[in-house]
């Protein structure tokens, strides 16, 4: 799958914050790009499931000469184990078909303080801190300045969600060249309180400006997905 070098991967989460992130990332008026939409759906028969893929939306910013500048995807929302195996065939195919000019990601997850919680067993929400970054692999101009705004998380900090454990354990083993912005919600997520909007807002601002996109709090469409009952822990051993 033929992506540009800035490519930014967010995840349909059923709380809705990586669609309402998605939509608002818009070109720059000042900017020539133009945005192109597409969509990918790859196979997971070779895990023997069959009635489901990995697929999702992407968008392309594209310059005046047809490059693509900056890759925006959205991969739909799954429940484990199938994201860890849709997420492993995305990977592989952004990876594998851009041998030439390897992707730096940048991969946002807003995260309710109540998953995140330091070995003193205080939710992480009592930290001032509302925004951490953390960089894998080889550093780029463009990451290295989103590490100069961010703190890394203390090494003390207890990650108890699915998707950013899931994608942290792939970074490591794939030696992917990638950027992991945590932002933190509030502790009820159910509903869309102001504290959510601001972590959302302080999440697409630094997307904007790593991109040289724009983001449009007015396009932002925030409705959290209805979804099954979460089955977390047994499956954390799949991602070490």
């Amino acid at each position: 799958m033929k992506v540009a070098k800035k490519s930014i991967l967010l995840f349909r989460d059923a709380e809705g914050f990586g669609n309402a992130i998605f939509n608002a990332l818009q070109s720059n008026p000042k900017s020539n790009l133009q945005r192109l939409e597409d969509y990918f759906e790859l196979s997971l028969e070779k895990y023997g499931i069959e009635d489901s893929k990995a697929s999702g939306s992407i968008s392309h910013f594209v310059n005046e000469n047809g490059k693509y500048e900056v890759s925006v995807l959205l991969m739909e929302n799954y429940e484990p184990p199938v994201f860890a195996l849709a997420l492993n065939e995305l990977l592989a195919s952004l990876v594998g078909q851009n041998s030439t000019e390897i992707p730096t990601f940048v991969v946002p997850f807003v995260v309710a303080a109540s998953k995140l919680k330091l070995e003193s067993k205080n939710a992480v929400s009592s930290h001032k801190v509302s925004v951490y970054g953390l960089q894998f692999g080889s550093a780029t101009e463009p990451t290295d300045a989103l590490s100069s705004k961010l703190q890394q998380p203390p090494p003390s900090l207890q990650i108890f969600h699915e998707q950013l454990a899931c994608f942290l354990q792939f970074a490591r083993v794939l030696k992917l060249s990638a950027f992991v912005i945590v932002g933190q919600s509030g502790q009820d997520i159910s509903q869309n309180s102001k504290r959510d909007l601001e972590v959302i807002n302080e999440v697409g601002e630094l997307l904007a400006r790593y991109s040289s996109l724009c983001f449009s709090k007015e396009r932002i469409a925030w409705t959290p997905i209805k979804s099954s009952k979460v089955t977390e822990e047994p499956w954390r051993a799949l991602y070490g």
